[in-house]
């Protein structure tokens, strides 16, 4: 397995052939630098639009952090998805663990969104990653997650607690 980054560009849709996510909680627009089974980045612009701003904050509009450490773990799933060659037909990437989370500066409408994260280790279908959240090249969130690859759907097992 090589450490070099494959010269692949994954836009939204190829992302969404990957992961289950549709509007509006897509959080990953375009994937690259990705080494399979190690490492990706992911990008979102980030619109003044979208449904969260209306109440956090008025007049003050700041992706909440918990969406930052979403599009972060939706960047890694799509990489695991990629890196494995499945797709979203027939598999769900559950949260299990959230740790380390921080959250340095806000992320505001306007701003691009670098989402970059790195496997940590995997035993069997969990999969532990770093991810870090950058805006201009500074440092707006980072956390530390795990997660789990589901063989079936949402609708024939997977949880319906807000888990994804």
């Amino acid at each position: 397995m090589s450490d070099e980054a494959e010269k692949v560009v994954l836009d939204s849709e190829a992302i969404m052939r990957l992961i289950p996510h549709r509007h509006p909680m897509l959080m990953v627009e375009k994937l690259t630098d990705i080494v399979p089974h190690q490492s990706a980045t992911g990008y979102k612009a980030v619109s003044f639009n979208e449904p969260h701003f209306a109440g956090h904050f008025p007049g003050h509009p700041v992706m909440p952090g918990v969406l930052i450490v979403e599009a972060l773990a939706q960047t890694a799933g799509a990489m695991v998805m990629y890196s494995i060659e499945l797709s979203s037909d027939n598999r769900v990437v559950y949260f299990m663990t959230i740790e380390k989370a921080r959250f340095r500066r806000p992320v505001r409408p306007g701003d691009m969104l670098e989402m970059k994260v790195k496997a940590l280790r995997r035993r069997g279908p969990v999969w532990r990653f770093s991810g870090e959240a950058f805006v201009d090249g500074a440092l707006c969130a980072e956390a530390e997650f795990s997660a789990m690859i589901y063989e079936g759907t949402a609708d024939n097992g997977g949880s319906s607690d807000g888990n994804r």
